[in-house]
């Protein structure tokens, strides 16, 4: 069987259904092939227990971009953001401290513990704030390679810094975080460790370094780049994570985007350096000139490409690609949501406003708490106390369980991908009692209420979602991996070495999370080298 299209894309994740809409919105003929039985990728909702259901991977709405939803009208399909709680983390005891986009309910949490930090805290988040709105400009560009000298390059180089040109002495705050460790930079602004950890934490998600990693300071902005409901705003989504995909799905649809499920991908031919069709494992060839890959770089330059057609600098490069992970997830149907210690005292407080139980915690009580729990990944055990983000969905969502019991998304570090001496095989079990020992510390008998507990370790990710080792960046979020050397230098462009083939996925600037922006950047190099008539729409502006 073979079919033909302008454009293929492969990997329905939600970086791929934003490509694929894009080019439709240009009049392409255009087929989105996922490998899973459902699109989605790492934005999915599915069953964990009978009536239970759950965002199996990612978690939380934050980085999908306002420019988007607009774009493809994803409200009217379906998208619904509902509220959650400011962050609430506990110190020990009862105590705990409110971290809130209002400045000054943030202020008076800080004040029990540090009067200073208090004060200082309205400048930080300024500091930030202004550091992270260039970053966020920066997310739309394409990166340049600065090595090369042809006339093109220069223009573009020159364009952009002419863009930029009015940043001025701020780029050395974007230099500052790049290279400093989270725990230096807030140093510099904090005095109490226990307020810098609420922080620092930011630093620690996703990634396999601890608060005192140099580079770990840049994390901290990736997660508070988001503009929904205001900048670095957080939110539930009616029906899970996967409604989010589902939407664009639907859009796409609508678009004329055909979308094929339990399609996965054999081969990419080339032919003449130009890529002609991919095939899939049970043997249908679909034909295009422009196919865009949403699977990590990794896979798609290892396991989909001759390897003679891959440069030899590209190969080296590409096999270097840091996607180790240490992040796991656990989904718990149950009776009730943990019962903190602190709980009482957060609803005397009022800390939690018009919410009737904390949606949205972080479990570390200081800067060392975090950074054992690196130390222990860092010689190849799991954490024995990890760092944890329990969230409640159900305390919003009435779709997600049966009425009065709940739904828990846990996300956490440290399980390294590969263990020390050991294997996860005998290892799952054990680690899944240290998550469940270290969540009754805080809040006693939640073993008691669970009806069933979905623990993944990064293998496990890998192995339903394909991510290399499991990473849910598609790799480290460093320096040495972000801009024009993401994934490797000279192709960070979202174009690789063999014409007609892109890469439109977390493993292209600007890395992970939810945003949509690698999709709708790549359309956008496509259309250019497709050179899109002037009447048409152009992706992502």
């Amino acid at each position: 069987m073979s079919a033909e299209y302008d454009a293929i894309v492969i990997g329905a994740g939600h970086n791929g259904l934003v490509c694929a809409g894009y080019l439709a919105k240009a009049g392409l003929k255009v087929l989105v092939l996922e490998r899973r039985h459902v699109v989605g990728g790492a934005a999915v909702t599915e069953e964990i227990a009978p009536g239970f259901r759950a965002s199996i991977f990612s978690y939380l709405m934050s980085l999908l971009h306002p420019r988007i939803i607009r774009d493809f009208d994803l409200k009217a399909h379906g998208l619904e953001v509902l509220p959650c709680s400011d962050m609430v983390s506990p110190v020990g005891g009862d105590d705990y401290i409110l971290f809130s986009d209002n400045i000054a309910r943030t202020q008076a949490s800080f004040a029990k513990f540090s009067k200073a930090d208090a004060a200082i805290y309205p400048e930080f988040d300024t500091y930030l704030m202004e550091s992270a709105a260039i970053v966020r400009k920066l997310l739309w560009e394409t990166p340049v390679d600065p090595t090369k000298r042809d006339w093109k390059t220069f223009k573009d180089g020159a364009q952009l810094l002419w863009k930029y040109r009015k940043i001025g002495r701020k780029m050395y705050r974007i230099a500052d975080l790049m290279t400093m460790s989270a725990y230096d930079f807030l140093a510099e602004w904090f005095e109490d460790e226990r307020i810098m950890a609420v922080l620092a934490y930011y630093a620690s998600i996703g990634t396999f370094a601890g608060p005192k990693t140099p580079g770990s300071a840049y994390v901290i902005m990736h997660h508070v780049m988001g503009e929904h409901e205001g900048a670095g705003g957080w939110g539930f989504v009616r029906g899970g994570m996967g409604s989010i995909t589902q939407a664009l799905a639907d859009a796409d649809r609508k678009l004329g985007v055909e979308i094929v499920t339990d399609a996965d991908i054999r081969e990419i031919k080339v032919a003449g350096n130009a890529a002609v069709s991919v095939v899939t494992a049970d043997g249908h060839t679909y034909k295009a000139k422009t196919i865009a890959s949403n699977v990590n770089a990794k896979l798609l330059y290892r396991d989909m490409l001759d390897p003679a057609l891959v440069p030899p600098e590209v190969k080296r490069e590409i096999d270097n690609y840091r996607t180790f992970s240490t992040a796991f997830k656990m989904n718990i149907a149950c009776e009730r949501p943990p019962q903190y210690r602190i709980l009482d005292k957060v609803r005397a407080d009022g800390a939690i406003g018009s919410f009737p139980y904390p949606t949205y915690m972080h479990i570390a009580p200081d800067i060392d708490y975090l950074e054992r729990a690196y130390d222990d990944a860092k010689y190849g055990r799991y954490s024995s106390r990890p760092f944890l983000t329990p969230v409640v969905p159900t305390i919003v969502d009435d779709t997600l369980a049966p009425a009065g019991k709940h739904v828990v998304n846990l996300f956490g570090g440290h399980a390294p991908y590969k263990l020390k001496g050991d294997d996860w095989a005998s290892e799952k079990e054990n680690f899944k009692n240290t998550v469940f020992d270290t969540i009754e510390e805080f809040a006693p008998g939640f073993r008691d209420d669970v009806i069933e507990a979905q623990l993944l370790v990064p293998p496990d990710i890998e192995r339903i979602v394909n991510l290399p080792q499991g990473h849910i960046f598609h790799g480290e979020l460093s320096a040495d991996q972000l801009f024009f050397q993401r994934p490797v230098s000279g192709y960070a462009d979202y174009r690789t070495p063999i014409k007609g083939l892109y890469v439109c996925g977390s493993s292209m600037h600007p890395g992970g999370g939810v945003s949509g922006i690698p999709g709708a950047n790549a359309a956008r190099e496509i259309l250019k080298d497709l050179k899109t008539k002037p009447g048409a729409r152009a992706a992502g502006r």
